[in-house]
């Protein structure tokens, strides 16, 4: 990994750690950290950091540790830092012993303020939070100091101990680093290092009623730890001066903060407040719910682990905010599902057939693959009978021309199964198609027939008297726009909400299915990718579509489709 000539071929983040390996500025260590904050679940955005500071650990024989920088007690729960683990370990990272939290290190921050004080470079502010925004100022306006930002530092100090002991109420004291409130950079204009809220923390309950800002408890955390490389995403950029001044001021161990550019995904949303929003309001069904970009949604629905790992690596490490397409992640996953995901036979919306020359009562088994991309897959037995399912629209009464599927007179081939020709159109009285009868061809068993023709159409079926009911649940974009939060005048993101972003039918299935464990993945013949989900059982079978078939970003490749 060291060297100029390994450099040029790594992203601008990794050619940064090997470079210091080189030089050993860091005395030959690389250690990197996850931060997230416990307010909300992780989704695919935060995969992208994920698999950097992890990966990057893993190529260069560091540590990445896992720390939840949970300092806001109104917004964070224990459920939060459970789901969080779960989904790092099932994105297929793991942290060792390295498992921290900021809480951890209160403390040693306040022991940090009161040494900031005591320098005269913080103070306490009685200015209420509208009143610190008004003297901010703006970025062609400097700000106002605080009347009181000349304090004595005994009364500073007086005072940010009185706050601990929790003897003012919310909101009516701050403490600020006192820098230059005319600093062209407003993060630097006297920034509040801790305010005063009474409630109670997760993991130290009532213990503390202070509790500090991000930007004050980031830089120490990761100076704790002893990170060498802190990588974060562009939106830290204006808040790295702050970072390396209260680091310098402290005389700290001061890491390397390096900003990349988020990652942005079309027909999605990638704030947790606009998430949490969509839970609270009902618009989805949890978290969890498989239209979501969580990471709990996405392994609800089928995604693999690999899947996701393989689309943090295509779409790289970038300094610019840009727009990922979600037909690159949709054709990373039909990538690892094509070669992983054994291969079955469902109907959605079953029309019965009934072979009329074969014999009633008899059934028989026939020889299905089980992956065509896995040599070692083998095969597996599908029964056949007189009575079958096969898709509604795979039969038309009047087909156009190019329709080549089943219609009066035509003959086509079921899969693994024999061929068979329609010969009669049987209907309700309202004029609805209710089953079709056919007859078929015992010559043709698995394979072509014996005189040589040839027919134009392959259908996936069931066998009515063996397949098994499942629900199914067919999902789309959440959304309906590629940016959902680009409303119309006086609206917001949930403007664009799809209505139809799902619809359940009752389908059959075939009877292998009955052993499918919630989250197996499958590829239905034909139809696209699903999964078992999560809730699903013997008793009631429920399968998630996790991606159709086509691939839309093959065609975008081919300059097929134009997407702007």
């Amino acid at each position: 990994m060291q060297g100029s000539d390994s450099q040029a071929g790594l992203d601008f983040v990794r050619a940064i750690v090997a470079e210091d390996l080189e030089t050993d500025k860091w005395g030959g260590r690389v250690v990197t950290r996850f931060p997230p904050e416990p307010n909300g679940y992780l989704h695919i955005g935060h995969a992208k950091s994920i698999c950097l500071n992890f990966g990057i650990a893993a190529e260069f024989g560091g540590t990445c540790h896992l720390r939840f920088d949970d300092t806001n007690p109104e917004k964070e729960e224990q459920e939060y830092v459970n789901s969080i683990i779960e989904d790092v370990r099932w994105l297929g990272w793991d942290w060792g012993e390295h498992l921290y939290y900021g809480s951890d290190y209160f403390e040693q921050m306040y022991e940090y303020a009161v040494q900031l004080a005591k320098a005269g470079k913080a103070y306490v502010c009685d200015l209420t939070a509208e009143q610190i925004r008004e003297y901010r100022g703006t970025l062609t306006k400097r700000g106002t100091d605080s009347p009181y930002r000349n304090r004595s530092i005994e009364e500073n100090l007086d005072l940010f101990e009185r706050m601990r002991k929790g003897e003012f109420p919310d909101g009516s004291r701050t403490l600020r680093a006192k820098i230059d409130m005319g600093h062209p950079n407003l993060n630097m204009r006297d920034p509040v290092m801790y305010r005063i809220v009474h409630a109670e923390h997760h993991r130290t309950g009532d213990k503390w009623c202070i509790y500090p800002m991000y930007d004050w408890a980031h830089g120490l955390e990761d100076s704790v730890e002893k990170i060498t490389h802190s990588i974060c995403t562009l939106e830290f950029e204006n808040h790295r001066p702050l970072y390396d001044w209260f680091l310098d001021e402290l005389g700290a161990y001061h890491p390397q903060q390096i900003e990349f550019a988020r990652l942005n995904l079309t027909y999605t949303v990638m704030s947790k407040r606009k998430l949490l929003r969509l839970v609270r309001e009902g618009c989805v069904g949890g978290w969890d719910d498989p239209r979501m970009p969580t990471i709990s949604g996405m392994r609800r629905r089928g995604y693999s682990p690999a899947a996701i790992r393989q689309f943090c690596t295509r779409i790289g490490v970038n300094k610019f905010n840009s727009t990922v397409d979600m037909a690159l992640l949709e054709h990373c996953l039909r990538e690892d599902l094509n070669k992983t995901s054994p291969r079955v036979m469902a109907v959605l919306r079953p029309l019965k057939v009934v072979i009329t020359n074969y014999p009633e009562g008899q059934s028989e088994e026939l020889d299905a693959v089980n992956n065509p991309e896995d040599a070692e897959a083998g095969t597996r037995k599908v029964p056949f009978s007189r009575e079958l399912y096969i898709e509604r629209e795979d039969f038309m009464e009047e087909p156009p021309k190019k329709f080549f599927r089943l219609a009066p007179g035509r003959e086509v081939r079921l899969r693994y199964a024999y061929f068979v020709t329609c010969t009669n159109v049987v209907k309700d009285e309202a004029g609805n198609i209710t089953e079709l009868h056919c007859t078929y061809d015992p010559a043709t068993r698995g394979g072509d027939a014996p005189d040589g023709r040839k027919v134009k159409a392959t259908l996936h079926w069931v066998s009515a008297a063996h397949a098994l009911e499942a629900e199914v649940r067919l999902y789309d974009n959440l959304f309906t726009e590629e940016n959902p939060d680009e409303a119309g005048e006086g609206e917001d993101f949930v403007s664009n909400l799809n209505p139809n972003s799902l619809e359940t039918v009752s389908a059959r299935v075939e009877p292998s299915l009955a052993a499918a464990k919630p989250l197996g993945r499958y590829q239905f013949e034909r139809l696209g990718y699903f999964c078992a989900d999560a809730e699903s059982s013997k008793e009631k079978l429920i399968f998630n579509r996790t991606v159709t078939l086509r691939d839309e970003w093959v065609k975008i490749q081919k300059g097929q489709t134009h997407k702007p």
